[in-house]
């Protein structure tokens, strides 16, 4: 007798442990067809977005990780470049100032860097009053509020290659000059994308 219970109770495991495998392969089998009816379309949305852009692999890059919040929405495309280039021009500010302290810098090379951190901090704001108002869109204005981020958008990328110009001449600092093209190369990008997804929407709100 306590043989046969000894059995039915490891047969009854054995039961348990077949079935609790077979109910998880069962749950992830369901979870990962939702994935892939879901994913695919968001990452192929960004990715033909970005192939509008003329930067489309930093474009896709630097968007791919939020497809899940992107899914196929136009308007949280582009607030989402415009978020992440408010990050990059922040931490280049940053980035800037920390510069600007390291050691000492000849005067053009301090005149280039001031009117820089200048241009830097003008491109900050103006990409932070497109973000607010990309938050806020809709109503009778749309056409003006879209109009208003493209130009506050278009100034932020002019403050950018201001920057960059500042350091063009030959007696800039080579180390210098090039710590700061990389930076700014890399917000200037990803502003130019932001505004290429920006004016795509009111492209459409125009379009009859």
């Amino acid at each position: 007798m306590k043989g046969d219970s000894t059995k039915s109770i490891s047969s009854f495991l054995s039961l348990a442990a077949t079935l609790s495998l077979l109910f998880g392969i069962h749950f992830e089998s369901c979870n990962g067809s939702r994935l892939l009816a879901q994913g695919p379309v968001s990452m192929q949305f960004i990715r033909t977005s970005c192939s509008k852009t003329t930067y489309p692999a930093l474009c896709f890059n630097s968007l791919s990780s939020y497809a899940s919040a992107i899914q196929t929405s136009p308007i949280q495309l582009a607030h989402t470049a415009l978020s992440i280039t408010l990050d990059s021009a922040r931490s280049t500010s940053t980035t800037m100032k920390t510069m600007s302290k390291s050691g000492v810098m000849s005067p053009p090379v301090a005149e280039a860097m001031s009117d820089c951190m200048d241009n830097v901090r003008d491109s900050v704001s103006e990409l932070k009053q497109s973000m607010e108002a990309m938050g806020h869109l809709g109503g009778k204005d749309l056409g003006f509020q879209l109009n208003s981020i493209q130009t506050w958008a278009s100034a932020a990328l002019t403050d950018d290659n201001t920057c960059m110009d500042g350091f063009s001449g030959k007696a800039m600092n080579g180390e210098v000059k090039t710590a700061v093209r990389n930076h700014m190369v890399n917000v200037a990008q990803l502003t130019s994308n932001a505004l290429v997804f920006i004016n795509s929407l009111a492209a459409a709100h125009s379009s009859p």
